[in-house]
């Protein structure tokens, strides 16, 4: 096993493609009986693309849905947060207000993993009450408004490095309302995203400074610079997220010295050769790729190819399937699971894999083209939303399927 080889295996395993290849890999194992955790049943697909096509034009029914990104979980109806932030800011060029976005959905992409199913915030201007995503996205966003993320007393809506290193323990959790009757799962490893955020900002100049001032946003300017006549591949994207945000994930696989991240082994993979019974997912990674485009878009670039980017393999995604009926448990689980067991991995692979497969057949039923509903439409409409509701139907919790052990820097 040689050091090129490693670095070879560690390129291809931070890229688009190992996400869905390898998770095609691992799902052929459910599809032809292999498995020991999953069955796969296709008849149950149908069904499944038919409630998705439902749900997309009940809650759009020009069928103009705009793409799955944090920016829609600063959304009610009738109120848009960021734009009425930003009308009263008033940025003075769209560079500046493209970079304070990317500040905004860095930041708050990163403190988006599962809250658990107790903690709750509390909007104090609506009293909107809300839970998981929709709630880390309401705080997240509170605390950027409050100038929480800056040093810069004269622009509080902005990240920056100097001020994300010194959020404390208590700011934290007086920003995200935490108490011991309103627990958030992994607190402190969130916090500690941030404090790793300012490292990485502090530590790549070339992606994150904009006149020797380092903070998230940063990365807009470095990919609006490899745009070619004013186009950038989303692919593009999260290869760059992936290369200036890799050091901040906690500790976990590293190959040929390079951290994988959100990358994971499975003990059915693997032929001898470097990474190759690892199977990559970059949930997070791909998510803050999408959240990037509307900045982009503020900044005058035309994102392109929107299909390159994988599905999000999370467990609202993933419990559309299980709920449906598609992907069946071979023994019930009752304990939470860490996100390294194998079934975890494989519920993770057959998700990416069977989005692909459900974006066609929601498409046909909507009569829409992959152009007009890219996947990351068909997210929004969507499967997280339908994935949503087939828990509430099943659990009154509204927990997953499948239960996880989160820390925080995963789902």
């Amino acid at each position: 096993m040689t050091e090129s080889a490693e670095l070879e295996a560690a390129r291809y395993l931070l890229s688009a493609t190992a996400v869905r290849e390898r998770s095609a890999m691992l799902f052929s194992r459910i599809e032809d009986g292999s498995s020991e955790h999953f069955s796969f049943d296709p008849a149950a697909m149908p069904a499944i693309a038919d409630r998705v096509a439902a749900v997309t034009r009940e809650r759009y029914p020009d069928l103009a849905v705009p793409l799955h990104a944090r920016f829609r979980h600063f959304e009610s109806p009738g109120l848009d947060r960021f734009a009425s932030l930003a009308a009263a800011r008033a940025w003075s060029t769209p560079e500046e207000a493209a970079r304070a976005m990317g500040d905004l959905a860095i930041v708050s992409v990163l403190l988006d993993a599962g809250a658990g199913p107790a903690w709750r915030y509390r909007e104090a201007a609506t009293g909107e009450v809300a839970g998981r995503s929709e709630g880390l996205a309401l705080a997240s966003f509170a605390m950027f408004a409050a100038g929480s993320f800056s040093a810069v007393p004269a622009d509080p809506l902005r990240a920056d490095a100097a001020a994300l290193e010194l959020v404390s323990a208590e700011e934290f959790a007086s920003g995200f309302q935490i108490t011991p009757d309103n627990p958030l799962e992994g607190a402190e490893g969130r916090r500690d995203l941030l404090a790793r955020l300012a490292e990485a900002t502090r530590a790549a100049p070339d992606l994150f400074a904009t006149e020797d001032d380092p903070r998230p946003g940063g990365l807009i300017d470095a990919l609006a610079a490899e745009a070619e006549d004013g186009e950038l591949p989303a692919s593009a994207i999260l290869d760059m997220v992936l290369e200036g945000l890799a050091p901040i994930w906690p500790s976990r696989l590293e190959l040929g010295g390079i951290a994988l991240g959100d990358a994971w082994r499975h003990p059915a993979l693997g032929d001898g050769t470097p990474g190759s019974d690892i199977v990559p997912f970059h949930k997070l990674s791909t998510w803050l790729s999408l959240s990037l485009i509307e900045p982009l878009v503020i900044r005058g670039i035309d994102v392109v190819d929107l299909d390159a980017l994988p599905g999000l393999a999370e467990y609202r995604n993933g419990g559309l399937f299980v709920d449906g009926g598609a992907l069946r448990l071979r023994e019930p689980q009752t304990a939470p699971l860490p996100v390294d067991h194998p079934l975890i991995v494989e519920w993770r692979a057959a998700t990416v894999t069977l989005l692909d497969r459900l974006a066609p057949m929601v498409r046909e039923r909507l009569d829409a083209t992959p152009e007009a509903l890219p996947l990351a439409a068909i997210l929004e409409g969507g499967t997280w939303a339908t994935g949503r509701l087939l828990a509430a139907e099943a659990r009154p919790d509204r927990t997953p399927p499948i239960a996880i052990v989160s820390d925080g820097t995963v789902f």
